[in-house]
């Protein structure tokens, strides 16, 4: 069975965002170990996010300006709490938020977090029976699987803790993140040289609050 997709069928609890988003903060304050962060879909809809809600506004200019803002309570979360390690996987055509958040993780880089890219092509042997999860990997004994809408819209997370489910998804996320380019190298290259994105209207009306995201004159 795919070593994910093992993880997927094991026994969990889920948990709503706002349980999940408290339960994450105590964990991750109290952890000592690194913690590994997989990423695999390509859209996500975060309208609590200014710069999010900008660069859906075609406010490039805007939107990374408020990304800057992230800087300093990053340095101070980086530098109280244990290593956090992100494999991201991406494919191509890079879409516009996949764009924008290239650009965020970048900042997140130099702020401490271990940020690793991976295209797609490298992980279809592991996506036989579905896409990859969302991970969050605490330990062997604890993993959230993050969880979405169809839009990408966060509705909170699963909580594993079944070792041998956990283990073996640990040892392959590792692998790959050893393999992987480091996120500053792919971001100058592949990233920083593109135009602003432009979202289509049919993108934006597909946005559960579409009308908030009108775009700039």
């Amino acid at each position: 069975m795919d070593t994910f997709h093992h993880l997927r069928r094991a026994e969990g609890e889920v948990l709503p965002v706002a349980e999940y988003q408290e339960e994450f903060d105590k964990v991750y304050a109290a952890s000592r170990d690194t913690v590994w962060k997989l990423e695999r879909a390509q859209e996500f809809y975060e309208p609590d996010l200014e710069s999010w809600q900008a660069m859906m506004a075609d406010d490039w200019e805007r939107s990374m300006a408020l990304l800057e803002e992230w800087r300093a309570p990053l340095e101070d979360q980086y530098a109280t709490h244990a290593e956090f390690r992100r494999l991201r996987i991406v494919e191509t055509p890079i879409t516009p938020y996949l764009q924008w958040e290239i650009n965020a993780l970048a900042i997140r880089v130099t702020t401490g977090e271990r940020v690793r890219v991976l295209p797609s092509d490298a992980v279809r042997h592991l996506e036989r029976l579905s896409p990859l999860p969302e991970l969050v990997i605490f330990s062997r004994t604890l993993c959230y699987e993050v969880l979405y809408d169809t839009v990408g819209a966060h509705t909170g997370a699963r909580r594993v803790s079944d070792p041998q489910a956990i283990g073996p998804c640990l040892d392959m996320l590792i692998h790959l993140y050893d393999q992987a380019e480091n996120l500053t190298d792919y971001h100058q290259r592949e990233i920083a040289p593109l135009p602003p994105p432009k979202i289509s209207p049919e993108a934006r009306a597909a946005m559960p609050d579409h009308s908030a995201f009108t775009e700039s004159s």
